[in-house]
């Protein structure tokens, strides 16, 4: 398990490479860090309660701030967010930060789970 908490934290650390062209690069990389950060320090133990839990509620309320725009897109019939992304199609790059809010907030609720289960085993022994 070590070795897929490892391989999380790189796909983070990638996605947040790959946000240092955009103008609001500096949150994409402390959000995808964030998440990256919490997998690495998993791998080696577990990380504090508190910071799962305050990247989680930071993710999804980014995230819930993207439903209206995630509506709008599903009512203009879903075109495409593969495309150049330009100021006629905004649908794009605010798709793009919804679902990749999406991915984080199920990443750390998965590191939630979890630490809540290992921490349920801790107490019954």
């Amino acid at each position: 398990m070590k070795y897929l908490h490892l391989l999380v934290a790189l796909l983070f650390i990638l996605f947040a490479y790959w946000q240092l062209n955009d103008p609001d690069w500096p949150i994409w990389v402390l959000m995808y860090g964030s998440v990256a950060i919490i997998a690495a320090w998993w791998a080696l133990d577990r990380p504090p309660r508190w910071l799962i839990y305050a990247a989680l509620v930071a993710s999804v309320l980014w995230m819930g701030s993207l439903v209206p725009d995630l509506i709008t897109w599903i009512n203009e019939g879903m075109p495409t967010i593969a495309g150049q992304m330009t100021a006629a199609s905004p649908h794009i790059e605010l798709t793009r930060e919804f679902f990749g809010l999406l991915i984080c907030s199920l990443t750390l609720a998965s590191y939630a789970f979890s630490i809540n289960r290992v921490d349920a085993q801790i107490l019954a022994k």
